[in-house]
């Protein structure tokens, strides 16, 4: 039996129509793309497949230091019960070995431990030895040197394991990270004309009031690389020097500063456009280092920017006025920027061809005259309207009113005074 033909012809169906229909191009985002470092500084790698475990424990200070807080609470707290239940049941076994455990022994003075009955009451006495909050009822007497021995050894070590377990406790919550949780970065960086050369620029600042004593930004570009032998660099670290009136790059980070970079010759960034800067895949790692003014420690705070992240043609606004004689810094527009005139070219092209940036700075001072105009003649044109409507107002306020009259037959008479 043949199939039914359909009355609506091929061409109109709906797959057909549904294939004439242009299709728009799907950009789609890099989201699985890789950065060395994100943007809140911490380090996006992975380590695998280590082998030699044990290294870690023989730095066991650090280790601990890098833990968790939830596994450090963790060690934290068995280590103390252990101790005690350990020294317990040496208690326990002195008391034991003594004969002191003996119901039918009445005479308490030529016991070890008074009033050690059982492994409960051994420890209670081991917290009373390592805490040392004083002893009670349960005392440890001369008869017996074993026990002295026992009593001198949970003192060492309790100090020791007081000593290792409150300096860890401390270096975590003294750590120079936590310092750099008030170091900020602007979100974006920016590319713009900055004394007649390219520059990259980002914003840094600090939110407190205590400074961070010889500050110093350091960049990097880190990109896959393949050298002329064939060889792939996965991550290739360049040094990326930033212009600074101080020798060594050393900062006064009292306000939020610009930190920029003069694209030159020598710099990574020196032969590409704005079109092959946003297809390129480079990172541009920030790292500010100092040392904390209050604690003395080393802080250091980072983070990175990938071709997405680093605007064309912009330019960060200020934030710094001056306020009764005071200086102040409005942190809601830190990250804000603004469009400026800024050729598309690289930097190269920039230095063989000077009339570019001539041209574009140009063009740019006649858009703005021809705001300027526009701007005026609308201002003009308002101002020519607002007269216009209050000369009418005054007109319509001269004009004589029109009094009508009714008669009582109902005839209208219309009479004007």
């Amino acid at each position: 039996m043949l199939a039914r033909k359909s009355i609506i012809p091929e061409e109109f169906a709906l797959p057909a129509l549904a294939s004439r229909i242009p299709r728009k191009p799907v950009f789609r985002d890099r989201v699985n793309k890789a950065r060395f470092i994100a943007k809140n500084g911490s380090c996006e790698l992975a380590h695998k497949n280590i082998r030699e475990q044990g290294r870690f424990l023989q730095d066991v200070f650090t280790t601990l230091v890098d833990l968790k807080w939830r596994f450090t609470l963790v060690i934290f707290t068995m280590t103390f019960l252990c101790s005690w239940l350990l020294f317990a049941m040496g208690w326990w076994l002195v008391a034991f070995a003594h004969g002191d455990l003996d119901p039918h022994r009445e005479s308490a003075i030529d016991k070890c431990v008074t009033n050690v009955k059982s492994f409960t009451s051994a420890f209670l006495f081991s917290i009373e030895v390592q805490v040392t909050i004083g002893f009670g009822g349960r005392m440890i007497t001369e008869q017996c040197p074993t026990a002295i021995t026992v009593l001198i050894l949970q003192n060492i070590a309790s100090l020791i394991i007081n000593a290792v377990m409150l300096g860890c406790i401390f270096m975590k919550t003294a750590q120079s990270h936590r310092r750099a949780e008030t170091l900020i970065f602007s979100r974006h960086a920016v590319i713009a004309v900055r004394n007649n050369r390219l520059c990259f620029m980002i914003r840094v600042g600090d939110l407190r009031k205590s400074m961070i004593i010889g500050a110093v930004v350091r960049m990097q570009v880190v990109r896959k690389t393949t050298t002329p032998e064939g060889e792939v660099i996965p991550i290739h670290q360049i040094e990326v020097p930033s212009d600074s009136t101080v020798a060594g790059n050393n900062i006064f980070l009292v306000s939020p500063l610009v930190i920029c970079h003069v694209i030159d010759r020598h710099s990574p960034l020196y032969e590409l456009s704005a079109m092959e800067l946003q297809c390129s895949d480079l990172e541009v790692i920030v790292i500010l280092e100092g040392v904390v003014e209050t604690t003395g420690i080393t802080t250091q705070a980072r983070t990175s920017y990938v071709s997405e992240e680093i605007r064309w043609g912009h330019r960060f606004v200020p934030i710094v006025t001056e306020e009764d004689g005071l200086y102040s810094v409005d942190y809601s527009k830190f990250g804000n920027t603004v469009k400026v005139a800024t050729p598309r070219c690289s930097a190269r092209e920039l230095d063989d061809k000077p009339s570019i940036l001539i041209q574009t700075l140009q063009k740019s001072e006649l858009s703005h005259q021809n705001s300027l105009r526009k701007r005026n003649s609308m201002r003009r044109n308002n101002s020519m309207r607002k007269v216009n409507v209050a000369m009418r107002r005054n007109n319509s306020s001269l004009a004589v009113p029109k009094v009508q009259f009714f008669t009582p037959e109902g005839n209208e008479n219309m009479a004007t005074t």
